[in-house]
């Protein structure tokens, strides 16, 4: 995916508040903008449609991006909001970042309420720097969709369920692939709480898996396909416990056959299940699933699924450049020197 740099072009500064109405104003943008938002709860579902929004908190954890959708809710269309309408925030603006602030779906139920996205990312290039995204299940999606969702969610299925404008077209479709950088974030989820097919670094993260009444907790669900090189790459990141059971966590299972897992020099804490990886239920993506591993640190001893592979060194410096690679082309796209 080649982007051009950021060329020198009228910039936005916006300085808002919890009394603002922060969606009329981020549809009136005509401009590349940045957004500084005060301390406080801003209780509103948000869509970044533009690109080069970059939205900055006063502070990390007070200042709160908060709505409370979820999968099996009604929508005001007549059906269920399904997982992927129930985001807090969704940006599909290419170019735009998050930093300094809290993405909270706050339904706190998820076993009967159904998924609960936090974020949700459809964009050629994102990035979010020391960011919390808290929710229970889905917390945060990376698009782009499954093949098989863009045609169900299309309307070009004989189920009926999906057709007129289920999912709006620029939430669905994105041509290429997608580049998402996270760096320094704190990620609060227990079932499939990082999912999709974008290639996806997580720099020094903290993946906390929270309580849960199901015996299992899944971190990662990716779908990638088979010609991407890279998937999610876990790079220098704790996994944390954040109420979950010893042992009952995986850190990944393949939400479709290609799904793609890197975790390289991670810390894992006793939630962690020994086998690190789940198939999915009674599938056969045990044969198909691309995880690896190399240099974990663990509270417990572990014994990988034999299909997980072991990262050479070569293998974990590779991902390391490939990610310094991302990095440049944000820095470079974003006209930063960070």
């Amino acid at each position: 995916m080649l982007l051009p740099p950021k060329k020198e072009m009228l910039m936005d500064i916006l300085h808002l508040t919890p009394d603002d109405d922060i969606q009329k104003i981020l549809d009136s943008l005509s401009h590349p903008a940045t957004i500084y938002l005060a301390d406080g709860e801003y209780n509103a579902k948000l869509w970044v449609k533009s690109d080069n929004v970059k939205i900055i908190g006063q502070n990390r954890e007070t200042t709160v991006i908060k709505w409370d959708d979820f999968a099996r809710k009604n929508h005001a269309d007549g059906r269920e909001y399904n997982t992927f309408r129930t985001y807090t925030l969704c940006v599909t603006g290419n170019g735009c970042s998050l930093e300094n602030l809290t993405v909270l779906n706050s339904n706190t139920d998820a076993r009967k309420a159904g998924q609960c996205v936090a974020l949700s990312v459809n964009a050629p290039l994102f990035y979010a720097k020391d960011v919390d995204l808290k929710s229970e299940q889905d917390t945060l999606f990376t698009a782009p969709f499954p093949d098989d969702l863009v045609i169900r969610y299309a309307g070009l299925t004989d189920d009926p369920t999906y057709y007129d404008g289920f999912i709006p077209k620029n939430q669905l479709y994105m041509e290429g692939g997608s580049v998402q950088i996270y760096q320094n974030c704190r990620i609060y989820g227990n079932v499939d709480f990082i999912f999709g097919c974008a290639e996806a670094y997580f720099d020094r993260c903290a993946l906390i898996s929270v309580a849960d009444s199901r015996e299992h907790g899944f971190v990662a669900a990716p779908a990638h396909s088979l010609k991407q090189k890279r998937g999610y790459s876990f790079i220098d990141c704790d996994f944390a416990c954040g109420g979950a059971a010893e042992g009952s966590v995986y850190l990944a299972r393949p939400w479709r056959d290609f799904g793609k897992c890197d975790f390289v020099n991670c810390t894992l804490g006793a939630h962690i299940h020994p086998a690190l990886y789940d198939k999915w239920n009674d599938t056969y993506r045990d044969k198909t699933a691309r995880f690896a591993h190399g240099n974990l640190t663990s509270e417990k001893p572990i014994a990988p699924a034999i299909w997980g592979r072991q990262l050479t060194e070569g293998e974990q410096d590779e991902i390391r450049r490939d990610y310094r690679a991302a990095m440049d082309m944000w820095q470079n796209f974003a006209g930063t020197g960070e």
